[in-house]
């Protein structure tokens, strides 16, 4: 549970590519969220060009560390013919969950970078990647080593923690 504890949102990168094996480990662990039904509606844009990465920075006022980045994943969903579309952004969210957990496991830094649900930010992402009209994109994670070493909280708020029948013992 290391990872689950140490990951943070990292916004600044080394100037270091990030080898390919761990590009598909990032992806392989995307790939094995659990997903409503098993529609994994996922497909994923791996981005390493400056010039797109500096056009994806633009899609979002909360994106602009990717133009730094050396490496952006733009996870999409298909947004036709889903058998439980109601649960594809929860498909999507634990997808990019495992992205992150697997950036600390691979000591890279990585930031979730919302686009979904802003029809907005979606578009341009869209024109950005020439995106299919059947994906919409979900997010960029912006990815590489990072500038710092990133601190740790292990904070724990008992304050929002209500136990429904037996107490804590």
């Amino acid at each position: 549970m290391n990872a689950i504890f140490s990951r943070r949102s990292v916004r600044e990168f080394k100037n270091l590519r990030v080898e390919h094996e761990k590009i598909e480990l990032l992806l392989k662990a995307g790939m094995s969220a659990p997903s409503a039904c098993s529609q994994k509606a996922w497909h994923f844009y791996v981005v390493t060009d400056a010039n797109k990465l500096s056009e994806l920075s633009q899609c979002s006022p909360f994106a602009r560390c990717v133009r730094k980045a050396p490496l952006a994943i733009v996870p999409c969903y298909c947004n036709i013919d889903l058998r439980a579309k109601d649960f594809v952004l929860q498909d999507m969210s634990a997808c990019v969950e495992n992205i992150l957990l697997e950036a600390v496991s691979l000591e890279l830094g990585a930031v979730w970078l919302g686009i979904a649900p802003n029809e907005k930010r979606a578009q341009k992402v869209r024109e950005v990647l020439n995106l299919p009209e059947s994906l919409t994109a979900f997010c960029i994670v912006a990815a590489g080593y990072a500038a710092e070493k990133t601190v740790e909280d292990r904070t724990y708020d008992f304050s929002v923690v209500h136990y429904v029948g037996d107490e804590k013992s």
